[in-house]
């Protein structure tokens, strides 16, 4: 269960103290980096995990400071939603992801491919060149996510994201203060009696401007092999035979829940959709899996389809069909990409 709000606000105070004692420690955790990267496979591992560590724990002591000073200039939080605040924050959170993934491209050696057509509708960084958007999007870990945020917030496309994400997300100092300050929604874990998330998704897409993307990843949650079998399990006790066939054929993707793309789309029949695969980062969920798997020297491929709106089926029954045909047309794209980097003479 998520500690309340005012018991998160703690780690604040706790990741000051804990950068500063990490300051003080760097020599010896610098010489045990290096220890630690001479038997660990890769270049520098440990190393580069600590410098990325110090930069991270800096750049969330900086954001929590900037947060501190918008929190003053709204008269102590009284106006936090005005539009000149909203503004502040979007642009403060910008500028923090640019810093972190540029840091996390030179410390690992990660380059950024998107793959074939681009989203040309929004290659000219020209805020309200193009309609409001709904973007659904392949889950695949918090390093891919970031990826995207980052990719939907940098100076080509400046949109400013409402996210639909898991509140276990609030235990990051930052993402708590910042994403609660703007228009995001947080699904519970233990969800309440009477909770509809397609409600909160509905409000957050009921107001896209042209410089707002919605950000909904359909699946709800990265994909292992027991999730999808639940998955599969939970089509087959309502009956969807059609449904069960077309999960069982995806080999890197969940089943899409189709519910909270509806509830968008019906409530913001104005938007765009564009639909995103990437692949790189899937396997990185956890310390440990950063640990031991931290890719280095390694290509990071995206890939994006553009629909215009007036191209989005209305029907709820005809959104799910298009909405399966998309994710499966996500799962080969993920199949071929995978197939191309382990191909000789690819790296």
């Amino acid at each position: 269960m998520l500690p309340p709000r005012p018991v998160r606000r703690v780690t604040g105070p706790l990741l000051v103290a804990a950068l500063a004692v990490g300051l003080l420690l760097s020599p010896a955790l610098v010489a045990a980096g290096a220890v630690l990267s001479v038997v660990l496979p890769g270049r520098w591992r440990a190393l580069r995990l600590l410098a990325f560590a110090f930069v991270y724990s800096a750049l969330e002591v900086a954001g929590l400071a900037t947060a501190a000073v918008l929190w003053l200039r709204a008269g102590c939080g009284r106006r936090l939603q005005a539009p000149a605040s909203q503004r502040a924050h979007h642009a403060a959170l910008r500028r923090l992801l640019d810093v972190a993934m540029r840091a996390a491209q030179r410390l690992f050696a990660l380059r950024v491919v998107t793959d074939g057509a681009s989203w040309s509708p929004l290659d000219d960084g020209v805020p309200g060149s193009t309609n409001a958007m709904v973007v659904l999007s392949r889950h695949a870990g918090p390093g891919d996510s970031f990826l995207l945020v980052h990719t939907l917030m940098n100076r080509d496309h400046l949109r400013r994201p409402r996210i639909v994400l898991k509140d276990v997300l609030q235990l990051d100092p930052l993402l708590d203060v910042y994403l609660n300050r703007l228009p995001n929604h947080f699904v519970p874990s233990d969800r309440t009696d009477g909770y509809r998330s397609e409600d909160a998704i509905a409000d957050l897409a009921r107001g896209l401007g042209e410089e707002d993307a919605l950000l909904i990843f359909p699946e709800g949650a990265n994909f292992t092999p027991k999730r999808k079998m639940r998955a599969i399990e939970r089509l087959r006790s309502r009956g969807l035979v059609s449904a069960v066939r077309r999960a069982e054929a995806m080999r890197h993707v969940l089943p899409p829940r189709p519910a909270g793309v509806s509830a968008a789309l019906r409530a913001a029949p104005h938007a765009d959709v564009v639909f995103v695969a990437h692949t790189g980062l899937e396997h990185l969920s956890t310390v440990r899996d950063l640990w031991r798997g931290l890719p280095m020297d390694k290509t990071l491929h995206l890939r994006w389809w553009f629909v215009p709106a007036d191209e989005v089926p209305q029907e709820p029954e005809e959104q799910t069909e298009w909405l399966y045909r998309w994710w499966e047309t996500i799962d080969a794209w993920i199949t071929t990409t995978a197939a191309a980097e382990q191909a000789p003479g690819t790296r």
